[in-house]
């Protein structure tokens, strides 16, 4: 695929456009993204949901993983939660290729509160499907 198909495939992600996933940046390795924590995005305490701002990270990473222009899949996603933030904060997450293996990619995704603070922090390994 060209970067201008993947970019393509990526925005037209259905479950990222449910939760309001906005694609900032992407690049081979590399992809920013942002989301607002919506009323609809809280778990039952009215915090944001943990599974919301790993699904932000998620998406970063499958777009980062899968901007090579191959079809790239999750082994594994490990995710450490750091702070919380209030609904309606506008979360940004980046993601990075830390190693690109012949078959496995190795990233690290950060989600920071676009005020500045670090909600979470993640690591993954993507296998490239081809």
């Amino acid at each position: 695929m060209t970067p201008e198909e993947v970019r393509e495939q990526v925005s037209r992600d259905p479950y990222a456009a449910w939760l309001g996933i906005e694609l900032l940046d992407l690049a081979p390795g590399y992809c920013r993204a942002a989301m607002r924590l919506g009323p609809n995005l809280v778990n039952f305490q009215g915090n944001p949901h943990g599974g919301a701002i790993f699904s932000l990270a998620d998406y970063a990473f499958g777009a980062a993983c899968n901007a090579h222009g191959e079809s790239a899949v999750a082994l594994s996603v490990t995710i450490q939660f750091l702070a919380t933030v209030q609904p309606g904060t506008r979360l940004v997450a980046e993601a990075r290729e830390q190693r690109l293996g012949r078959r496995a990619g190795f990233y690290v995704m950060t989600v920071t509160a676009e005020d500045g603070p670090v909600v979470a922090t993640c690591q993954a390994v993507g296998l490239r499907a081809g």
